[in-house]
């Protein structure tokens, strides 16, 4: 249960996060600096809103293919990379297809504010998938191995002291506490 309340805060703050920026796509300038508010249709909306999940999964399985690639390179850094936003990408597109139901369920009911609200949110994810995409095409792999043999070789100076150190004496140290903390006058 804690998960779950973990996850939906966390798609919370991602949906606040990004709603500026897909507030402001959706904005284009009108005179004198005012911005206007762009309007699309309903029968738009539900038209980009199925664009948008055909991008998703595509984006999806690139890159579950590429992850599929990095588990048979055993490219563990590139897994790891891989699989974190392949993660986040899955969370993103759950949450789309949740929004593109209530998307339809509004148009059927002419809730237009509603409508706009969930393809808002719709555009906001689908921005949040072309962020992961690009995340994703910079992770970058390291080898963990050496390719090939290896061996090391150790050489002694030879001008270096036969004598084994723990045959020196050892000296007690003892050092006395003082006596008064605060005696300084």
């Amino acid at each position: 249960m804690r998960g779950k309340q973990i996850l939906r805060f966390s798609l919370l703050a991602l949906l606040l996060t990004f709603f500026g920026q897909g507030l402001a796509s959706a904005q284009a300038p009108g005179p004198a600096g005012t911005a206007k508010r762009v309007q699309l249709s309903t029968a738009d909306q539900l038209q980009k809103a199925e664009s948008y999940l055909t991008r998703m999964e595509s984006v999806r399985q690139r890159i579950s293919l590429q992850l599929s690639e990095a588990r048979q390179q055993r490219d563990v850094v590139k897994i790891l990379c891989l699989d974190d936003k392949l993660n986040q990408l899955d969370v993103a597109l759950r949450s789309a297809k949740d929004r593109k139901r209530e998307l339809e369920a509004a148009s059927k009911e002419g809730k237009q504010e509603l409508i706009n609200h969930h393809f808002t949110i719709l555009t906001v994810l689908f921005q949040r998938t072309e962020q992961l995409d690009a995340e994703a095409k910079q992770c970058i792999g390291k080898e963990v191995g050496i390719v090939g043999e290896s061996s090391s070789t150790m050489e002694v100076d030879p001008n270096m002291p036969q004598e084994d150190p723990s045959d020196y004496p050892t000296f007690a140290t003892i050092a006395l506490p003082p006596e008064c903390a605060s005696c300084n006058k």
